[in-house]
């Protein structure tokens, strides 16, 4: 089966007997493919850093918001004083 799907490439001299030369053709379309593996695996890298570094920041910012909230109710708890310009 892997046959098949090389010789549609062309010559790929690492996989057929018969073959002097990898043609254009086939080392093109190797190419592409190591390259968008290589690119997956790159993007599939960023895509779980930026995740685990979310989740941090909003592990981190959990205890920020309820302290502002907290400040907030004792301040309005107190009368709320309002400011003049």
């Amino acid at each position: 089966m892997s046959m098949l799907i090389f010789a549609i490439w062309g010559c790929v001299q690492e996989f057929t007997k018969d073959c002097l030369d990898m043609t254009n053709a086939s080392s093109t379309y190797l190419g592409i493919v190591i390259g968008a593996l290589i690119g997956g695996v790159i993007s599939w890298w960023i895509y779980n850093r930026q995740n685990k570094i979310s989740r941090e920041q909003d592990h981190i910012l959990q205890p920020i918001n309820k302290l502002e909230q907290d400040n907030k109710n004792n301040f309005n708890a107190l009368g709320g004083v309002h400011e003049t310009s």
